[in-house]
């Protein structure tokens, strides 16, 4: 059972708050990433390497409509867990009667942890009031976040980035979430306006960490267990969430547990390659319509796979002009 009770909010003193992992553990969270972390990717994972905390992808709020707040499909996935794990309900959009109704539908379809998207950079997740763009005005979060913590029984978490331009921002915002009692941060230290671009400086996640007695999980440009690790003492995270890095070597949480090499070589990085995309075939095989579609969201994959020895197989991969031929560069990988 992962749970464990925290403070509960003087606004409503019945609640009982519960995060998403165990006291005294540092839980290895697999970070939504839009596109690909789809349920059969989670499934894969949550079989396979067992990450302690897993997130949909972000549920997009539709504010003008009262009747469909959140799309079907996105209700269907509302739950507490998959295959064992705590699954985190991710929401983005704005105005504070349309997150608060999206929340309350969610829990009633299921959805027990509940996170409130402010960091997403692109698109039109920041041309509103959305995403990263709350950031900008920050002095509506004065009514949403409250709101928010009111209507959620279970856990309430905040994703977001250091600041829209400002990566100082986020300590302006602390008083906000620790007066209402926020259950835990996700921190990614960039600025919205840096989207992916640079590096990730967690030395304002060791700072934030300082400064609010809130958990924190540290998330950015963690590709390596020597770097995981390295960041979770530097910093006092209470966990880490894997992003890019994670979905590019799935076997990185077992690495970071100590289960797996931290340092493997190629032979055991092109095995375990081939392993992930032969399982996630065909799991993608129903998910998605279409041999077209099912190689797009495959090689979406792929593209964030990091490894400089398997170039050649990588670019073969990629340039896979069907799923025929898809197959076969992955069988190579077992040669």
């Amino acid at each position: 059972m992962h749970t464990s009770e925290t403070t509960i909010p003087a606004a409503n003193p019945q609640a009982k708050h519960v995060l998403p992992w165990n006291p005294g553990e540092k839980p290895l969270m697999l970070a939504p990433m839009q596109g690909l972390t789809n349920r059969a990717l989670r499934e894969l994972f949550t079989k396979w390497v067992r990450p302690d905390v897993v997130w949909t992808e972000f549920m997009r709020v539709n504010s003008q409509s009262e009747k469909k707040l959140l799309m079907p499909g996105d209700v269907r996935e509302c739950a507490a867990e998959e295959n064992g794990v705590p699954l985190v309900v991710q929401l983005i959009g704005h105005g504070k009667d349309a997150l608060v109704a999206a929340a309350r539908t969610a829990q009633k379809a299921g959805a027990v942890h509940i996170n409130l998207n402010m960091g997403c950079p692109y698109g039109r997740m920041t041309s509103g009031l959305t995403g990263g763009g709350m950031l900008k005005r920050p002095e509506l979060l004065q009514e949403i976040i409250p709101a928010l913590r009111q209507e959620i029984r279970g856990s309430f978490s905040v994703k977001i980035r250091a600041g829209y331009e400002d990566p100082q921002q986020i300590f302006s915002l602390l008083p906000l979430f620790e007066s209402s009692r926020i259950d835990f941060l996700v921190l990614h230290p960039r600025t919205v306006r840096q989207a992916y671009e640079g590096f990730a400086d967690h030395a304002v996640t060791a700072e934030v960490i300082k400064r609010t007695a809130i958990p924190v999980i540290a998330n950015g440009d963690i590709r390596s267990a020597a770097f995981g690790l390295e960041l979770l003492e530097r910093t006092g995270a209470a966990g880490l969430m894997l992003g890019r890095g994670g979905i590019g070597e799935p076997m990185l949480f077992q690495r970071l547990r100590g289960r797996a090499a931290a340092a493997p070589d190629l032979a055991e990085r092109r095995a375990m390659l081939h392993r992930y995309l032969s399982d996630l075939l065909p799991l993608y095989g129903k998910l998605f319509c279409g041999d077209m579609q099912v190689l797009g969201k495959i090689k979406g994959v792929v593209s964030n796979v990091e490894d400089h020895e398997m170039e050649r197989e990588l670019k073969q991969l990629k340039r896979a002009k069907n799923l025929h031929a898809f197959r076969a560069a992955v069988e190579d990988l077992a040669a």
